[in-house]
């Protein structure tokens, strides 16, 4: 595959990525649906991610694109990996219905399928990237993978779980798995950009 260098600096796009982003093994499943300028490295899709699904950024990540790794190179990388920063979107993902997976936290790994719905004319009067959809809360950072997040929920729906007050205490008295705030995230969005 050849490979084609990012702008060093953001410019506008003419185009628009709509993808929808998945957390893979959750059921009912947890997406995001986002417009991406096609010109967005893979370092500011990673930020986009982190932000519409509700990360912290706190742990390690990389995008796996046609069996080849992107994340920010360091020493430490058991495997080199491709830097992120460098390559655009438009780049390494060029058609509608291209897949892709972004995983983020290796030790709970969380992986999402990105699925390139449309490639679109940008709007003029539009700020990008914007989240159009989501549905679902994202799991809480550390809680064990999708497994973990199953046992959570589980312990926070039966009172008499043997974890039930300690993950109570450990979310702060409440979570509502079906929370999404579109709002939110898209001014969260606009902080990063």
């Amino acid at each position: 595959m050849a490979r084609s260098k990012s702008k060093s600096k953001k410019s506008s796009a003419d185009k628009v990525y709509q993808l929808k982003v998945t957390l893979r093994g959750s059921k009912p499943p947890i997406w995001r649906r986002v417009l991406v300028p096609a010109d967005a490295s893979l370092l500011e899709l990673h930020r986009i991610i982190q932000v519409a699904m509700g990360w912290d950024s706190t742990h390690l990540h990389q995008f796996v694109i046609n069996e080849e790794y992107y994340s920010t190179p360091t020493e430490d990388d058991w495997e080199p990996v491709i830097d992120e920063s460098k390559f655009r979107l438009a780049d390494v993902v060029p058609a509608e219905n291209s897949k892709f997976i972004y995983e983020y936290d290796f030790g709970d790994s969380w992986e999402h399928q990105i699925l390139v719905e449309k490639i679109l004319p940008a709007d003029p009067n539009e700020t990008y990237p914007r989240c159009i959809k989501g549905k679902r809360a994202c799991p809480l950072e550390d809680v064990g993978g999708i497994w973990g997040y199953e046992e959570f929920l589980e312990a926070l729906r039966d009172p008499n779980h043997p974890e039930h007050e300690s993950y109570l205490e450990w979310v702060g008295g409440d979570f509502d798995p079906e929370y999404f705030d579109l709002e939110e995230v898209n001014k969260l969005l606009e902080e990063i950009m």
